[in-house]
């Protein structure tokens, strides 16, 4: 089975529309996709990148582009979407825990649950107490991954696969490693597949 590298960040939007796409690769492929959890913020100061929306802000037409080419990936895969009116949400918590679902599993449900509140149903997803009770209500068991968020070795490992991640070339998110190669953005999934189908 061919595996791919999914480095995400709940704080992206088109982290969020890759992941809704992938189950459907992963079907036609037989492929995996194997969510890494990256700290965007972090992975943003090394490698001296900043997120699109101050990086265009002062180009009007470049932005206007970016949200229609994101309208239209919404329409093309009917993903469910809404911008969340919180945006930039402050994704450590968030993250911490998707490190510590790594460790002691369940990762997809809690990616799922967590995706939903950010671009579905929007919440304020950097609010410990809502994300204590949206992510429970959802079927998650958000107490224990809170709690372990704050242990040290969550802490690290979340550290270190966001400074992997800049070691090995990457500096946004979604980024896609399959064979060695990286791909940036979620409008390479149909190259990411194309090679998976050789």
């Amino acid at each position: 089975m061919k595996t791919v590298e999914f480095q995400f960040d709940f704080g992206s939007p088109n982290a969020y529309l890759a992941h809704r796409v992938i189950p459907n690769i992963e079907a036609r492929t037989g492929a995996r996709f194997i969510y890494t959890p990256v700290l965007l913020g972090g992975l943003f100061k090394l490698t001296n990148n900043q997120s699109p929306m101050m990086a265009f802000a002062g180009i009007p037409n470049k932005m206007a582009y970016e949200n229609l080419e994101m309208r239209r990936f919404v329409a093309r895969h009917d993903i469910p979407f809404q911008m969340n009116p919180h945006f930039p949400v402050n994704t450590l918590l968030l993250m911490r825990m998707a490190t510590a679902a790594v460790i002691e599993g369940g990762l997809r449900a809690y990616v799922d649950a967590a995706y939903r509140l950010m671009w579905e149903t929007p919440k304020k997803m950097d609010d410990p107490q809502i994300v204590a009770t949206e992510l429970t209500a959802a079927g998650i068991d958000a107490d224990r991954l809170m709690r372990r968020a704050q242990e040290a070795d969550v802490k690290q490992r979340l550290m270190a696969t966001t400074e992997d991640a800049a070691k090995r070339g990457a500096f946004g998110s979604p980024t896609f490693f399959l064979e060695g190669d990286m791909y940036f953005g979620k409008n390479t999934l149909p190259e990411i597949e194309n090679q998976l189908a050789n």
